[in-house]
């Protein structure tokens, strides 16, 4: 996995805008209602060509595919698992519940928009899961390759992500297993086909994995905080039993509590669940510290520093507002980061969470998404003058 060895390096947090037609597709797809499976093969690979193009505008130096073939940063997971039948609604988040009259405005607005859901209609577990066909990842993974080649190798390093077992475990509702620790395990063992193609297609994996910090506002608002942190533990030994054959340094492991605009008041604090994410057996961790609930957070790495072989890459730029960043602004960020982590090289600049979490769900419009990235890497420059200063 790269650092930032001489200046600041720059990437994201994974999906990125994806077009009117796309979302359309994937939104009627959702809704059971009947697509032509040719032409969104078609629009969604000639959309990783699109997004590609557009970070190297950017100037991000590690990149992806902005998950232009996936509906959902986990929901298109379904399609490549057994066992699956029915659908369900998710509960929902604890700090929208406490405002009637914002829970309210937020169901008005978001019933105007043609999106995927990530809380409606879910699928549920109603027999034995595995992993259907290994061809489904490669073939996402030889693609990539070849438009990254074909662009001219823009990027520094590129990425691809996959969701954790914990996401899907409380997304998809168990009916089959008599365990959670049942379920986690063949969830982990049918992750482990896309962790492993991933790696052994070259790309660095980025595991999503909210549910370390999302659940306790949604499954576990009403329970106490040690049983969250319980279900945490198990996670993230799931995901090192995943792990088993992938290198620490190629994984990096992105933790969060909902790519959703809300008073996020009832959020666990960083430092509550630090210790457990330190367990997992990653070369980086990737959190969120440019949103107004989490920007103070990164001292708590003080208390809970990173591994001695791991690296950062801290969420400067926030992905639910219309607001672009001033460079300088990103580079202060950066700055106050990398001198609580002590190693400006261990710092990567990126950004809270991803700009299209959802198809069609993005808060922020495409154009500025790419002004908010623009600035992220000129602010990484910025930081890098002063951090590299003595190199």
């Amino acid at each position: 996995m790269k650092r930032s060895e001489h200046r600041i390096l720059s990437t994201h947090t994974g999906s990125l805008p994806r077009s009117e037609h796309l979302v359309e597709l994937y939104a009627r797809r959702q809704k059971g209602l009947p697509i032509d499976a040719d032409a969104l093969t078609r629009v969604g690979k000639a959309a990783v060509e699109l997004i590609v193009a557009k970070q190297m505008e950017c100037g991000i130096d590690i990149g992806n595919d902005g998950e232009q073939t996936r509906d959902a940063f986990f929901l298109y997971i379904a399609g490549r698992l057994t066992g699956l039948g029915g659908h369900w609604q998710r509960p929902p988040q604890a700090d929208v519940e406490r405002y009637p009259a914002f829970k309210r405005l937020r169901a008005q607005q978001l019933s105007t928009r043609r999106a995927v859901s990530n809380l409606e209609r879910m699928p549920k577990v109603i027999g034995e899961i595995s992993y259907i066909d290994p061809e489904s990842i490669d073939g996402e993974c030889r693609h990539l390759r070849c438009v990254v080649e074909a662009t001219g190798n823009p990027f520094a390093e590129t990425f691809m992500s996959a969701p954790s077992p914990g996401i899907i475990a409380k997304a998809f509702l168990n009916e089959y297993y008599d365990t959670e620790i049942s379920y986690l395990e063949a969830l982990g063992k049918a992750l482990r086909v896309e962790y492993e193609a991933i790696v052994n297609n070259g790309f660095v994996l980025q595991i999503d994995s909210p549910d370390l910090a999302l659940e306790r506002h949604m499954t576990y608002a009403e329970r106490p905080l040690a049983a969250f942190l319980d279900f945490a533990e198990r996670v993230v030994a799931t995901i090192n039993a995943s792990l088993v054959n992938v290198p620490r340094d190629r994984v990096r492991l992105h933790v969060c509590w909902g790519n959703y605009e809300g008073p996020h008041d009832c959020d666990v604090p960083l430092r509550d669940i630090l210790p457990v994410l330190l367990r997992a057996n990653v070369g980086a961790l990737v959190l969120p510290f440019a949103n107004s609930r989490h920007a103070h957070e990164y001292h708590d790495l003080q208390k809970f520093p990173l591994k001695d072989d791991q690296i950062l890459i801290a969420g400067v730029i926030d992905s639910l507002t219309h607001i672009v960043e001033h460079p300088q602004v990103v580079a202060d960020r950066i700055e106050r980061i990398a001198e609580i982590i002590g190693d400006p090289r261990r710092v990567v600049a990126g950004t809270d969470c991803g700009f299209d979490t959802a198809a069609g769900a993005g808060r922020v419009a495409a154009e500025v998404v790419w002004a908010k990235l623009s600035a992220l890497n000129e602010g990484a420059r910025i930081a890098s003058r002063k951090l590299f200063a003595d190199a």
